[in-house]
């Protein structure tokens, strides 16, 4: 017997035992000595009386005449200890005194104005960078247009390439000359240093 016609036999007694065990357990009709309503008797039926039903047809203007109670404030204060045994043990320290003076808030830190070289290297987003035979080629993108920028490449006419690594990007200013190193993080914004 090979092990597909023993698998259906297995199968075939797993599903007669069920039927078997379904058989037994099923619930059987009961009998009573005495049945409660008897067959061709009407039954007695409590009367209930309806109320009349509410007329919601009818606008009910005298509400609008009424006049709404104004607000007559709080009735008991929520932040009052529950048992004055937790109020004389508050040390003298922890209760605030009667007045006090409002606290002084510092004025605002000035807000600092970015420089138009950090306005216009915060509008290209790094992507990623690929490296392949041992060049670096860097993603930047502008709105919905991408960059490929490669050592020696210029970004935005104004701004050379001087060199890439995979931590920062060397930048020189075509203008005067100066270097500015901008960490590459990605899926941010170029943020160049105040000059």
């Amino acid at each position: 017997m090979n092990r597909q016609k023993l698998t259906l036999a297995i199968l075939l007694l797993i599903l007669v035992l069920a039927l078997l065990y379904s058989f037994w357990r099923t619930p059987r009709q009961q009998r009573v000595a005495k049945l409660k309503y008897i067959p061709g008797v009407v039954a007695e039926t409590a009367r209930t009386v309806k109320p009349a039903p509410l007329d919601e047809k009818r606008v009910h203007l005298e509400l609008l005449d009424r006049k709404s109670r104004r607000f007559s404030g709080f009735r008991r204060n929520i932040f009052r200890p529950f048992f004055q045994e937790e109020a004389d043990s508050l040390p003298q320290t922890a209760r605030l005194p009667a007045s006090s003076p409002p606290p002084v808030v510092p004025p605002p830190p000035p807000v600092v104005e970015p420089t138009p070289l950090q306005r216009d290297l915060a509008a290209f987003t790094f992507l990623g960078f690929l490296k392949k035979e041992q060049r670096k080629t860097i993603f930047l993108a502008k709105g919905k247009e991408i960059f490929l920028v490669r050592k020696g490449d210029r970004i935005a006419g104004k701004y050379e390439a001087v060199e890439i690594s995979d931590e920062a990007l060397t930048i020189s200013l075509l203008e005067d000359g100066g270097e500015i190193v901008i960490p590459l993080v990605e899926n941010m914004a170029l943020s160049a240093p105040r000059r």
